[in-house]
């Protein structure tokens, strides 16, 4: 099994975003091979897939990921002729209950004007630029200034950047090129970046740390930092767009992925249900 996880990160990880193969990494060092790593492919039965899987039930989102990279190791192990079939199909996944967190009205005012105490600070432009277009985080600091036209306001997002392996235009709002314009006094002559980072020719890399202590400050709970495309996305569902349009906007190719906030949706047409209900109500009185 040592061998076939290597074999799977040489062979056919590096296909994969940078992120997911650090992702892989962790599973395989962590979980995966401390329980199979000295069997052989061949010896390895679906009741071991079965414990490995039952131990990690109280995180259905790790036990998930685990049993799906095995998956994807033993069906290239069948394709190398390493064993004669997969000993994951079958297993069922553990339910996930999706997260669901986005910033109210209220709350995003506190998040911006808690940034706004940091305008010397690089990596508070970070956030607010993602709250400004929606984008995940790997997008925007791996961003590169020869990816922005700022006079026609867009951002061509290159395939290798995108989640989905594909060129990606995405118009600027006029508040998120003004972000653009302030961040232009931490240019550096020697990056490409947008945020570079403290390493010459390297972009920024260790937010996290300054996002716990702004939303400390802004006195929200229970915030990651990918929330704020979900906001991104909440509130322009919920102001009428569609979801279609927004999916387009986000970036994603498929449907069901901006199911979550179909509920929202609705919120414009209960809107307008309410106003013709409120006129016919008024009309009432006066008849009185």
């Amino acid at each position: 099994m040592k061998d076939l996880a290597q074999d799977y990160l040489e062979r056919h990880a590096h296909k994969k975003r940078s992120k997911s193969i650090q992702e892989d990494g962790k599973l395989l060092k962590n979980i995966i091979l401390p329980a199979l790593g000295v069997a052989k492919v061949a010896h390895v039965t679906r009741r071991d897939i079965e414990t490995l899987h039952l131990k990690y039930e109280k995180t259905p989102y790790q036990a998930n990921r685990a049993l799906a990279l095995l998956s994807k190791m033993f069906s290239l192990a069948v394709l190398w002729g390493w064993r004669e079939n997969n000993p994951t199909k079958g297993i069922q996944k553990y339910p996930e209950e999706r997260r669901d967190r986005w910033l109210n009205d209220e709350e995003m005012d506190r998040l911006w004007q808690s940034l706004d105490q940091y305008p010397n600070h690089l990596t508070a432009y970070v956030f607010k630029f993602l709250l400004l277009t929606g984008a995940r985080k790997g997008e925007v600091l791996n961003a590169t200034w020869d990816q922005f036209d700022l006079g026609k306001g867009i951002w061509t997002k290159p395939s290798h950047l995108t989640k989905q392996k594909k060129k990606e235009y995405l118009p600027l709002s006029e508040k998120a090129l003004s972000v653009l314009d302030e961040i232009q006094k931490f240019k550096a002559p020697d990056s490409p970046y947008l945020f570079s980072g403290r390493v010459a020719g390297e972009p920024l890399k260790e937010v996290k740390t300054f996002w716990k202590n702004i939303i400390k400050k802004a006195e929200l709970e229970n915030v990651r930092i990918h929330d704020l495309r979900h906001t991104h996305a909440a509130h322009l569902v919920s102001s009428g767009l569609s979801l279609s349009i927004v999916g387009n906007l986000l970036g994603h190719t498929q449907a069901i992925t901006m199911q979550r906030y179909a509920h929202l949706a609705d919120e414009p047409l209960r809107q307008a249900a309410e106003l013709f209900g409120s006129k016919i109500t008024k009309t009432s009185k006066k008849k009185i």
